[in-house]
């Protein structure tokens, strides 16, 4: 299984990127053919801050694919496509890192 990773920093005006991440984005996110599920988290507490520097995290989405194979489809799909403009429109791809990572356990 893969998993993607999105790691949001704190947006200038939370509540509003917050309503266009929920309202917008993720419901895109959800159309993507071979998601087996995605999870979104705020960040509530920071442990070891020091190593996050100057950005204060946010949100967490994390989206689950069955294989690495199917990830790669779904990296050519329109539904992704769709849903990384969609992140720029509503600010989001200056806030983000983003990294992928085989589930082991």
């Amino acid at each position: 299984m893969i998993k993607y990773i999105a790691l949001y920093r704190k947006p200038a005006d939370p509540e509003g990127f917050d309503q266009k991440y929920f309202e917008s984005h993720l419901p895109i996110v959800n159309s993507v053919p071979g998601l087996v599920r995605a999870e979104v988290a705020k960040v509530q507490q920071v442990f070891l801050a020091g190593f996050l520097g100057e950005n204060e995290p946010h949100l967490i989405a994390e989206m689950y694919f069955e294989s690495e194979a199917s990830f790669k489809a779904v990296l050519q799909s329109p539904e992704w496509a769709t849903s990384g403009a969609n992140l720029a429109e509503i600010g989001g791809m200056e806030l983000v890192a983003m990294f992928s990572a085989e589930v082991v356990s």
